[in-house]
């Protein structure tokens, strides 16, 4: 007799068709076998795009994040998708007459599942494919996310916050031309002295150094926006935010407060007039599958999808960066190398489909199935998708966060393979100070690099 299988309905349905992850398994919604699995991807690509639409799988009367998916929804633009299948869907984006134009035209007329519903009948070849087709560019003190550019974050990360070793770890990152996404430190305390203190310091160092760049300290957004009301500057508001209410307010936040919190930062830029701003992106938020499980609010949707609506938050915010903190979280949810990279290339893709200025956070946790060949492997990909930034952390190990990600010397060698440089205006800032020359990292002597120095650190004498 041959096997069948039957899906209850389209939560159910997303669950099955997903991609073996070990959180889904946790939750007890995966595929029980491969059969299965298969079975849900031929149904979910049958499946019309304006059911998805029309049955959403967290009922918008008891989650403020399905409300805003469904209210932010340009059912104008999605008019001629509507009678598309998830794969006919499919069809479309692979197609070669499928540009960066048509693709963007239609941005704002897709839902987070039915990006999440495309992701899941996609092979790794094609996220990278359809994610390279797209650039979503964003504006504050420079921009990013232009055709052939790779930004870096600068992560100089301390485990007891010193200033000072802060600081150091981040002018090395600028002599390895790193820094043009954000200078942005997780502090190991989240008090507003502690915060305070770090952005006055990374904007002293952008401010002396005259880089064109933005600088975040990632606390929770209360305690940046007390900062602020002491004065400090802020040039990035950051926040993780999740796909459901309930996961959103597990981390202590709510849709208004990220309005708020947005409308202040702007206010404030519109206040300080030493900085040329280029745009008004002031938002900086990160996402990782399972965030909704760990926090037991998942509302029995797979992770997956819930990282999708995760990005639909995002996009309601216009934000200058967001990334996918893939492996963070743990083997609980991505178990081993194979999942964490399928999570990063399906995190990539649905942001850059919703119109996200995705970057990644290609790391993994020291307890893991994975290695530092395994953030290679997922960098190079990445780097082939067209990603807008990496993580530049010293030595590619975090000392205060205790996880492994990318390196500097990571960012100049995706750079060098994929032809790629630094966002325009940090570009000609390199240039001006001999760090690059020619487009490319100067291969200046030691003598070169200690007269860099000696006019670097006087400038910034007293800094810290």
């Amino acid at each position: 007799m041959p096997e069948r299988f039957v899906f209850s309905g389209l939560r159910e349905l997303f669950a099955k068709a997903n991609e073996e992850k070990s959180g889904d398994q946790l939750a007890g919604i995966a595929a029980a076998s491969e059969r299965e699995r298969v079975a849900a991807k031929r149904q979910l690509a049958d499946l019309p795009l304006d059911e998805i639409v029309r049955q959403p799988l967290i009922d918008p009367d008891d989650d403020d994040v399905s409300r805003l998916i469904l209210e932010s929804f340009d059912q104008q633009a999605f008019a001629p998708l509507k009678s598309m299948t998830v794969g006919e869907f499919r069809e479309y984006l692979m197609e070669d007459s499928t540009g960066e134009a048509e693709l963007r035209k239609i941005q704002r007329a897709i839902i987070p599942e039915i990006a999440a519903a495309v992701a899941k009948i996609m092979s790794n070849k094609d996220l990278v494919i359809a994610a390279a087709k797209i650039r979503n560019v964003t504006r504050c003190r420079n921009t990013m996310g232009q055709p052939g550019v790779l930004g870096i974050r600068i992560q100089p990360n301390h485990p007891v916050d010193d200033v000072g070793s802060i600081l150091l770890a981040g002018l090395e990152g600028l002599f390895y031309g790193c820094g043009d996404a954000v200078i942005g430190v997780n502090p190991a305390a989240d008090s507003v002295e502690t915060v305070s203190a770090i952005l006055q310091a990374l904007d002293r160092l952008i401010t002396a150094c005259k880089a064109p760049t933005q600088s975040c300290c990632l606390a929770h957004i209360s305690t940046q926006l007390a900062a602020l009301g002491r004065g400090a500057p802020v040039d990035l508001l950051f926040q993780s935010v999740a796909g459901t209410e309930a996961a959103n307010r597990s981390f202590g936040i709510t849709l208004a407060m990220l309005r708020e919190g947005r409308e202040q930062v702007i206010a404030h830029h519109g206040k300080r007039k030493d900085v040329a701003w280029k745009g008004t992106n002031v938002m900086y938020f990160e996402t990782g599958q399972g965030s909704a499980l760990s926090a037991e609010a998942h509302c029995g949707v797979d992770q997956l999808t819930l990282e999708a609506r995760a990005y639909g938050v995002a996009r309601a915010f216009d934000p200058f960066l967001v990334n996918s903190v893939v492996g963070f979280i743990g083997p609980e949810y991505l178990f081993n190398e194979r999942q964490i990279i399928r999570a990063g290339l399906e995190d990539h893709f649905m942001g850059k489909l919703l119109g996200l200025p995705m970057g990644c956070d290609v790391c993994y946790t020291n307890h893991a199935e994975a290695d530092q060949n395994s953030v290679d492997n997922l960098l190079l990909l990445l780097g082939a998708a067209g990603c807008n930034y990496f993580m530049g952390v010293p030595c590619g190990d975090d000392v205060m966060l205790n996880y492994q990600s990318t390196s500097y010397h990571d960012a100049i060698g995706v750079r060098r393979i994929f032809k790629l440089r630094p966002a325009p205006e940090f570009l000609a800032w390199l240039e001006e100070t001999g760090i690059y020359r020619d487009g490319e990292p100067a291969k200046f002597d030691a003598s070169v690099r200690r007269l860099l120095m000696q006019g670097l650190e006087s400038s910034l004498e007293g800094i810290a």
